[in-house]
């Protein structure tokens, strides 16, 4: 077969698209793909060498993802490597243009998909040039400026860019990544994330396996090497993990963390993991994976709803796929060089089958579920395939009771549609489960009700499984083969015999469909209006009806088929329907049996109609004139338009009786029966001159061959053969194209001439007649439309010049062009829409039909691809599919290839008709202008380079000296330039000609005199076109530079090309003129507002990093900063500071190292933190750089992640001052743009003008720091250091004085910019401006309000990012003179915290002195009295103590640390620690001088660690767990157990925490401390402390659950924990106890065995002493004996285990019922606690008691009911 291929291609193909060989022209694609592929190739190499990359270029590589989308990969495998080295070339050219990156980038996506057919060793991709890609655009350094714009689609298409050529990579590529980024890897650093990003999407996992380093990170890894890395060591923590990031809802007080929304992992990547781990010699994740669904079995229950229910059904649908593609990976598919599975490591059917059952109870619930039953049936469709023998049985038996109940509708349809997606596992039977197929009959008989009027949801799904179980098995009745053939297996004969049902069936389903369409005829009250449609409802179960019907009577046997044609003939012709609805139900019906045997068909239903048409028609002859027509005429039309819809040949024998009939009703007066007629017409000629096939049974050639060769049994369930479908295609023959060609002289001429004479005015017709004309001409396109040639004329010259040749490649498609011709020219009244309607439709068609629509085809497409979803088999793959999908396929791939016609050339026909288009879309009526316009859009998109040829028409409408532009005509030319949603966008062509000619008009448009703006419309329309334009402009590429390898690439593609001399570049002066025309469109004052934004608008999307602007450009800018308008004023500073950037001057750096500064040589490991080789980073007060010398020596570092991790290999700083760019130039030294910027500046009423602006209140109270203002005060001060400071002074100590947030914001805002602008000056000039500042904001922080305090802690930490500490000494030794003094209250206290918490927390690691000195000077005065004072204390400490983290290979730190701290607080707190008595907050809330004692300072004390506590379980990367549980026993003391608010804010803050810190993840060493800590308050005196232990072990538990499963002895300390805790004194104890251990049960951490059981059993045999009589009046004794609170703990572990399963009847669960039910009448606790079990149960299992009756006994029964029931309950 190859082999073939290869002589006639002249290669061997990579892998092409195969149903191309089975297309009736098959023949002929190979020399046309050929041709095709060399003119590609030759002119895209061409196009490279001359580097010409617009048009040529992108040109011809879309021309190649047509080809690949037509042919796939048709070609060898040295064009393979080429092309992909080629586009690889060419997506990373440094200043490419974004779209064009994009495009080439989606293109090698494509090369690159199926990466079994190119190895590592065809192909090698360096990694780099795709880091500095991404680099560049996603963390680019001017986007925020407005120096670039990317749209924001490029992220996606650059991460999968990534990942498609990641298997590419060299070998050495992971050494080099670690180096690049692993000095990036610093946790406090934002860096860090994106360091992790770049491995997870750059790291290297398809290598070979000696090639690996371990990276235990990803899933990936873990999918692409099964059996190559150890994982079993790491397997409980994984689970832990995964069971975490579901987030569910766990234990009594429910309290979720918001900072564990943000662990989340994406269930996808859970899902591979997943699937990747299972198998293996130990077994070890099948066996978590089953614990993990237990635990978690129970949130799938129907009854529970929340917000996590999304991500677990995700987990339930994707994981058995996940599995089902890797047996596939392991037994099936071709081998290639992707890394194999070793053997020990793959599934064997031990493993499968475990997975199989740890899934099926999840998924059971989960078919019920409130969102729908779609996962599970995708999950069972993928399990069935597996193990059909586990699957299936257990769906049966819950869809054969829904089949009989009628009560329950939402059962009924998740059942079926479970049912649908397992189809093809029970038909097929198999080896497995060979019962399988005896089910079918009976589920498809009982199914029959469901057809049924009054339940719509209910009719469509079961036609959608009685055309799934059709489509599956043919409909044939074999039970004569049981006496024929003695060669039948047991089942087989069963099957036989009960395929006699299947004519029954048939009919009985026929009779359903008869009884839908009787009730759903039209109502009288709908005939009087004229509605035309069907309801949305009743179009979908037409569609439904068709559809089933149509199976069923393709894979029904001949005999069958004669008894259905005869019922359907008879009710057909003995009713007479409406046409509107059940008309056409009925006659979708007879379609249906027409189109499966033609033949028979049509001898009934033509002469049939016929006769009856010509009856009707000649005994009342004014027929023809009438509006109303006869209901017997119309239905006989309707019945023969749709019955014609079939085979052509079988028409052609009664085409003189069709072309009579249509003489006779084309012209019919009633549009109603012309339009009838028109469908007859449109049929005819359709069925006559396409290419289709015409069956589409399940076997090749039906079922028509006697029993004793075939037995069609045997065919159940099969799939097509792709290589031997046998499709019957038909191709149209001469006489169908001679017949059509007749018919169109005929009837089509005739209208022609008509219309064109009305059109010159040589003849009248009124509009009705109109309309029917052009109707008649339509349909005839319509039907014929792909036997009519294309439009001749000449191609329209002169668009784009290029020097390779842009022609189009043709397509065949089978059809050879016969001569016709239709000329169209009309254009009349504007008031006549819809004859103008007609039109446009004409036009369109004319322009692009070629039999079939593109709306048409993509909706196919979509449900041709959901069907093949629910029915395909993922197992085994190889496209088996059922044939009548394959068919349908094939189909689709000739219908893509009719409409990939488009990038035409552009000819002068259609140069007129788009003229039209235009005139159409600027006329008076809105819908014709609408209409108009969406063709228009498409044809745009369809020919190459019209867009140029239309825009200057456009354009004219809007000029404002045109005087003759009526209203409607200006808003059509503005939405033409707008466009529609998913087109062109002509105002935003990516291309300069065409903007230097449109943004100019648009402004200027604002003169016209048609422009007003009191109407909203108008107004609406620019602020869209303004919008869109600032939406989708992407910077335009400037310089198209194609380097050198790409040249030399292009070359190897030629072999033998001429290189001819390459083209000029554009010049800058043509950007100048195209900037030159906005430019002079501005001084014209007398424009309205509107136009002024939308200018400036524009003009800023023009700045650019690669070309600086014009000078008048940034005098326009610079003045715009004092305009009076608001928007204006922001636009021009986010401009200037982008002009500011343009203008700045490089700054030179220098590599130095950093081992010789420290003087501490490499030594080589890899070690985070401090070391001796990063310490002169660090803030060392005793050597600040205090002076100009010390100043000099000094190498800064400014960037804060370099060296905590590791150096990267060249550490650049910068270099000293004297080779730096000269500072404080004179003016004459100045550029043109620079001077014009400094006069300004220098100008004193130009800054108190601009100050005043700025210090202004926007909107009250919502104002914030603005980064914009301060990145203009930071490009001044940067790029002409300190010359504006003597005029800016006066200001800003005039603003610190004046408490106003606005005046404070604006200081606040340029102190920053100042602070960051000074980074090069001299130190003369930092030491002098540092004199200014801090006597400044010594003032501001005194003058700090509520309202200000935000934006001066915003103003310090950005002053402070990015800096080195030492740069700034004097503003952190102002910032810590005595943060907390007390003057001027408390807040300014707080508030001056946080200002110096938000400067400490950008330098991170780097100021541990500082650190030091400030914990030293807040511990004495922790005991603060003031709430908002300790909470910010609480958070700085967060602070001071983030830099001591545990993580492997990390130095201890040289900041303070956690542990001392903590133990120095312990002591302070010891006078709490040892009283019993209960902490109250009795402190009274003044310092007076009275000393207090010890205890109440202990308080306060206590108040401030815990919001440290609270503040720093949120927020710190590793928790610090041995230290917490130093509190723990505090902690548990005062947590209240009730959930009540009125509790002071001690207690709420303590039972945070407590919740906080039960939901941290716990390291297996640490479990045992934690145990330890908890066991010993389990003894405590105080019965809340234990209450508190047991909802914090629920949570700690749940949350870590299987670190602890995998500690045997931990889970055997908390069951004991939890048991001896039943038997406390104290009630609620007890209770809550019990509420534990039925958790533990329920989530599979204890399970329920037989010591256990027994203990709770004697427990409750305990005897209770006799009660005493009392005498009336006698004190009672209220101290529960010891005895009754045993015994009360029997009962109560009974009630915890009997509700840990809710859901099921376990086999131990009705004896433990009987054993509590004999304590009904105990004394109180128990009685209560019995009651409450059973109404519990009750309630739980009440839906599905039918089923748990099954596991009691009758005698067990009976006391049950006595139970549970009050007398009437089940009655």
């Amino acid at each position: 077969m190859k082999k073939d291929k290869a002589e006639a291609l002249g290669f061997v193909p990579q892998k092409d698209i195969v149903y191309n060989k089975l297309l009736p022209y098959a023949d002929k694609l190979d020399i046309e793909s050929n041709e095709i592929l060399c003119k590609i190739k030759g002119n895209l190499a061409r196009a490279v060498q001359l580097r010409e990359l617009w048009p040529g270029v992108l040109f011809w590589t879309r021309k190649l993802s047509t080809y690949m989308r037509l042919y796939g990969r048709k070609f060898n495998k040295e064009d393979h490597v080429l092309f992909v080295n080629l586009l690889y070339e060419l997506v990373t050219i440094p200043k490419l243009e974004i779209s064009m990156m994009q495009g080439f980038a989606r293109l090698l996506i494509n090369l690159l998909k199926k990466k079994e057919l190119l190895s590592r060793e065809d192909l090698e991709l360096p990694w780099r040039p795709l880091y500095e890609l991404q680099e560049r655009i996603l963390y680019s350094k001017t986007e925020h400026l407005g120096l670039n714009w990317f749209p924001n689609s490029v992220e996606n298409v650059l991460k999968t860019l990534v990942k498609s050529c990641r298997p590419y990579f060299p070998a050495s590529s992971t050494q080099e990544m670690l180096d690049e980024w692993r000095p990036l890897l610093c946790p406090f650093d934002v860096t860090m994330q994106r360091a992790i990003s770049y491995f997870e999407l750059f790291l290297p996992t398809t290598l070979p396996p000696e090639l690996h380093h371990q990276v235990n990170l990803f899933a990936r890894l873990a999918n692409d090497n099964i059996g190559y890395i150890d994982w079993d060591p790491y397997i409980p923590k994984i689970f832990t993990r995964i069971l975490r990031s579901l987030n569910l809802p766990v234990g009594t007080s429910q309290m979720l963390v918001p900072r564990y929304v943000t662990n989340a992992y994406d269930i996808g990547h859970v899902v591979i993991w997943v699937s990747s781990l299972l198998g293996g010699p130990s077994k070890q994740a099948q066996k978590q994976l089953t614990g993990l669904f237990k635990s978690i079995t129970s949130f799938f229950h129907p009854s529970n709803h929340g917000r996590w229910l999304m991500k677990l059904m995700k987990l339930l649908q994707r994981l058995p796929a996940s599995v089902v593609r890797r047996l596939h990976r392991e037994r099936y598919r071709k081998p290639t060089w992707l890394t194999p599975v070793p053997s020990s490591y793959k599934l064997t059917e031990q493993d499968v089958t475990d997975f199989v059952e740890s899934m099926m109870q999840p998924v059971l619930l989960a078919m019920f579920s409130k969102t729908g039953s779609l996962d599970a049936a995708q999950a069972l469709q993928n399990l069935a395939l597996m193990r059909p023998e586990l699957v299936i049985p257990p769906v049966l038996e819950k869809t054969y009771p829904a089949l009989e109940t009628l009560t329950e509708p939402h059962q009924l349809t998740a059942t079926l549609s479970c049912m649908i997606g397992v189809a093809r596992s029970l038909v097929t039977g198999g080896p497995r489960y060979p019962e399988g197929p005896t089910h079918m009959l009976p589920l498809l008989m009982r199914a029959l009700p469901g057809v049924d009027p009054n339940d719509f949801s209910k009719c469509m799904i079961t036609f959608q499984f009685i055309a799934t179980f059709s489509t599956l098995v043919p409909l044939v009745d074999c039970s004569s083969a049981i006496h024929e053939r003695n060669d039948l297996t047991e089942v087989e004969r069963e099957l036989c015999s009960a395929s006699a049902e299947f004519e029954d069936f048939v009919l009985q389903f026929m009779d359903r469909c008869f009884a839908l369409i009787d009730s759903s005829t039209l109502e009288q009250t709908r005939e009087e209006m004229e509605t035309e449609k069907m309801t949305h409802l009743e179009s979908l179960v037409e569609l439904g009806l068709s559809s089933t019907f149509s199976t069923i009577l393709t894979q029904c046997s001949m005999e069958i088929f004669q008894v259905a044609l005869e019922k359907v003939f008879n009710f057909a012709t003995t009713n007479i329907f409406e046409t509107r609805v059940a008309g056409r139900m009925v006659a979708d019906m007879c379609r249906a049996a027409a189109k499966c045997h033609p033949a028979e068909s049509l001898k009934r239903f033509v002469p049939h109609c016929c006769n009856a048409i010509t009856q009707i028609t000649a005994s009342k002859c004014p027929v023809l004139g009438e509006e109303e027509l006869d209901k017997e005429l119309l239905w006989n039309l309707q019945l023969l338009s749709e019955v014609t819809r079939v085979d052509g040949d079988k028409l052609l024998p009664y085409c003189s009786q069709l072309v009579q009939i249509l003489q006779l009703t084309l012209h019919l007066k009633s549009k109603q029966g012309y339009s009838l007629a028109c469908n007859l017409l449109h049929h005819m000629l359709r069925s006559t001159a396409l290419i289709y096939p015409t069956e589409y049974c399940s076997i090749p050639g039906g079922f028509h061959w006697p029993l004793q060769d075939y037995l069609p049994i045997k065919d159940w369930g099969r799939p097509g053969d792709l290589f031997d479908l046998q499709i019957q295609w038909h191709v149209p023959s001469p006489e169908e194209a001679a017949f059509v060609f007749d018919v169109l002289d005929l009837l089509l001429r005739p209208e022609l001439q008509r219309l064109q004479k009305y059109a010159q005015g040589e003849q009248g017709m009124n509009r009705d007649d109109v309309l029917q004309s052009l109707s008649i001409v339509h349909h005839c396109l319509l039907g014929a439309g792909n036997l009519l040639p294309p439009l001749d004329g000449e191609p329209v010259p002169g668009l784009v010049e290029s020097l390779v040749s842009l022609e189009e490649t043709t397509l065949h498609t089978g059809v050879e062009y016969g001569e016709s011709d239709t000329s169209l020219h009309l254009l009349h009244s504007e008031d006549d829409t819809k004859s103008l309607f007609s039109i446009i439709k004409i036009i369109g068609d004319l322009l692009y039909f070629k039999g079939s629509h593109k709306q048409e085809f993509d909706s196919r497409w979509k449900s041709f691809n959901l069907v093949k979803k629910s029915m395909e088999n993922r197992l085994h793959g190889r496209k088996q599919h059922i044939r009548a999908l394959l068919i349908d396929r094939v189909m689709l791939h000739h219908e893509l290839r009719k409409l990939t016609v488009e990038g035409c050339l552009f000819r002068s026909v259609h140069r007129d008709l788009l003229r039209d288009l235009l005139r159409l879309s600027t006329s008076t009526y809105s819908q014709v202008r609408s209409k108009a316009q969406s063709v228009l859009f498409t044809a745009l998109g369809t020919y190459n380079f019209c867009c140029r040829d239309l825009i200057p028409h456009v354009l004219e409408f809007l000029e404002p000296g045109r005087s003759d532009v009526t209203q409607q005509q200006f808003k059509g030319a503005l939405y033409c330039l707008l466009g529609n949603h998913s087109g062109v966008c002509l105002a935003n062509l990516h291309d300069w000609d065409c903007i230097a000619r449109t943004w100019p008009a648009i402004v200027r448009s604002g003169l016209s005199h048609v422009m007003s703006l009191e109407k909203p419309s108008i107004v609406r329309l620019f602020d869209d076109l303004a919008d869109k334009v600032h939406r989708q402009y992407e910077t335009i590429g400037l310089s198209f530079d194609v380097p050198e390898s790409c040249s030399a690439l292009g070359l190897s593609m030629l072999k033998s090309g001429n290189p001819t001399p390459s083209m000029p570049v554009p010049t800058a002066e043509e950007l100048e003129e195209g900037r030159q025309n906005l430019y002079d469109t501005f001084p014209s004052a007398s424009r309205p507002w509107k136009f002024e934004h939308i200018s400036i608008g524009f003009l800023s999307l023009l700045l650019r990093d690669d070309h600086p602007l014009p000078p008048q450009a940034v005098l326009f800018f610079v003045k715009s900063l004092n305009h009076d308008a608001l928007i204006v004023r922001k636009m021009a500073i986010s401009s200037v500071a982008g002009i500011l950037k343009q203008l700045k001057r490089p700054h030179k750096k220098v590599p130095v190292n950093p081992y010789e500064l420290s003087g501490f040589m490499d030594s080589g490991e890899v070690a985070a933190g401090d070391r001796p080789n990063n310490q002169w980073l660090q803030y060392d007060s005793s050597c600040l750089p205090r002076t100009q010398q010390a100043w000099e020596r000094c190498h800064f570092v400014e960037k804060t992640h370099w060296g905590y991790y590791s150096w990267p290999r060249k550490l650049m700083v910068y270099a000293p001052l004297e080779e730096q760019p000269k500072q404080g130039l004179r003016r004459e030294e100045m550029t043109e743009m620079e001077q014009i910027i400094y006069d300004h500046f220098s100008d004193p009423a130009f800054i108190d003008q601009l100050i005043e602006f700025l210090s202004l209140e926007d909107r009250k109270g919502k104002d914030k720091f603005s980064p914009r203002r301060f990145c203009l005060f930071k490009g001044l001060f940067r790029n002409f250091d300190d010359t504006f400071l003597p005029l800016l002074k006066p200001h800003m100590e005039r603003l610190v004085a004046d408490t106003h947030e606005s005046k404070q914001r604006c200081v606040a805002e340029v102190i920053a910019g100042l602070i960051r602008g000074c980074k090069h000056w001299s130190f003369q000039k930092v030491e002098s401006l540092w004199m200014l500042l801090c006597p400044l904001l010594r003032t501001a922080l005194s003058n700090i309000t509520v309202e200000t305090y935000t934006d001066w802690g915003t103003c310090i930490a950005t002053a402070c990012e990015s800096r080195d500490p030492r740069k700034l000494h004097w503003l952190f030794e102002m910032l810590m003179e005595s943060p907390v003094n007390g003057e001027g209250g408390s807040f300014v206290d707080a508030c001056r915290l946080y200002v110096l918490q938000g400067g400490l927390a950008q330098q991170e690691w780097r100021v541990p002195e500082l650190l030091h000195r400030l914990l030293q000077y807040l511990e004495p005065k922790l005991t603060q009295v003031y709430k908002n004072v300790r909470e910010r204390i609480g958070s700085v400490l967060t602070y001071i103590f983030m830099i001591d983290v545990s993580l492997p290979y990390t130095r201890p730190t040289a900041s303070p640390r956690i542990a001392e701290f903590t133990e120095r607080m312990l002591l302070r707190l010891k006078p709490l620690m040892e009283g019993e008595e209960e902490i109250q907050n009795h402190v009274v809330e003044e310092n007076g001088l009275v000393e207090q004692d010890e205890r109440t300072q202990a308080i306060k004390l206590l108040k401030t660690v815990l919001k440290w506590l609270m503040a720093s379980t949120g927020r710190s990367f590793s928790i610090a767990v041995p230290e917490q549980l130093q509190f723990l026993p505090l902690l548990f003391k005062i947590a209240p157990v009730e959930n009540d608010d009125s509790y002071d804010e001690m207690k709420r803050d303590a039972k945070t925490c407590l919740s906080l810190m039960s939901q941290g993840l716990l390291y297996p060493a640490q479990i045992p401390q934690v145990l330890q800590v908890l066991l010993e308050i389990a003894e405590s005196s105080s019965w809340h402390a234990r209450y508190t232990v047991l909802t914090y072990l629920q949570i700690m538990v749940f949350y870590n659950l299987f670190t602890f499963l995998d500690d045997g002895q931990a889970v055997r300390d908390v069951r004991g924990l939890v048991i001896r805790l039943l038997e406390d004194e104290q009630l609620e104890v007890r209770e809550m106890a019990a509420t534990t251990l039925s958790g533990f049960l329920q989530c599979n951490f204890l399970c329920m065995d037989g010591p256990m059981q027994a203990r709770f059993e004697a427990l409750c045999k305990t005897r209770l002493p006799k009660r005493r009589r009392r005498e009336p009046g006698s004190a009672m004794d209220t101290i529960p004996s010891a005895d009754l609170v045993r015994r009360h703990a029997g009962v109560l572990g009974l009630s915890a285990c009997i509700l840990s399963s809710p859901y099921d009847v376990p086999t131990w669960m009705p004896q433990l019922l009987m054993d509590m039910s004999a304590h009904l009448n105990d004394t109180q606790p128990i009685e209560m606690t019995v009651k409450k079990t059973l109404s519990n149960f009750r309630r739980t299992h009440h839906d599905n008691w039918q089923e748990h009756k099954q596991q009691f006994t009758d005698d067990q029964l009976l006391v049950l009911t006595d139970l549970l029931v009050s007398p009437c309950y089940y009655a």
